[in-house]
């Protein structure tokens, strides 16, 4: 296994440029202002980092599976988000406590679900999958996932900061609205292309 280090940092420059405007940031970004942002961490880097192993292992692939149904399946998966998130805020109760999905196993799975589902086909992994093909495996795997669970991290500090400065409850309704946002650029995606 040889790792060249201009290569690693070129994975790691497009990708993370790539990823900083992604839904899948935005995505984290929600999350981790209702779950705790370590366990969501860990889901998002895992999915991550099994996109990279498939699209540097087998980039391929990628063009197998229809883009319309990624887009639907993605789509469908904001939307519910959307509607959990706006339906568990848009009470005024301000006594009720407001629930969140708790426990390293639920959170990691929902996290990891959401990544790993949405990614698929998608800008960073396609990137991936071509700089693997022209500056080796390794070190394009190591550059891309590094950048992948960097945005991650970056999204989930700056949940983790809103949600000590604003309202739970008015997060939750901007977090629900931006997921449903998301829905709806999915659909628009699937016409488009």
């Amino acid at each position: 296994m040889h790792l060249d280090p201009l290569a690693i940092l070129t994975a790691f420059g497009l990708i993370f440029l790539a990823e900083l405007p992604d839904k899948t940031m935005f995505a984290s970004l929600a999350m981790g202002t209702r779950m705790r942002p370590l366990y969501v961490w860990f889901g998002t880097s895992s999915a991550f980092i099994v996109h990279v192993a498939i699209a540097v292992g087998a980039g391929g692939l990628i063009g197998l599976l229809p883009d319309w149904v990624v887009k639907v399946v993605s789509a469908t998966l904001f939307a519910l988000g959307a509607f959990m998130l706006l339906r568990s805020g848009g009470d005024d109760d301000e006594d009720e406590e407001i629930k969140t999905v708790t426990g390293f196993w639920p959170v990691y799975t929902t996290a990891f679900m959401a990544v790993f589902i949405s990614e698929w086909g998608d800008l960073t992994q396609i990137t991936t999958a071509n700089l693997a093909a022209s500056n080796g495996t390794w070190s394009t795997a190591v550059g891309a996932a590094v950048a992948l669970m960097s945005v991650s991290a970056l999204a989930l500090l700056a949940g983790r900061f809103i949600a000590k400065r604003v309202p739970l409850k008015t997060v939750q309704r901007i977090g629900g609205l931006c997921m449903l946002g998301l829905a709806v650029w999915s659909v628009v995606e699937i016409f488009a292309g």
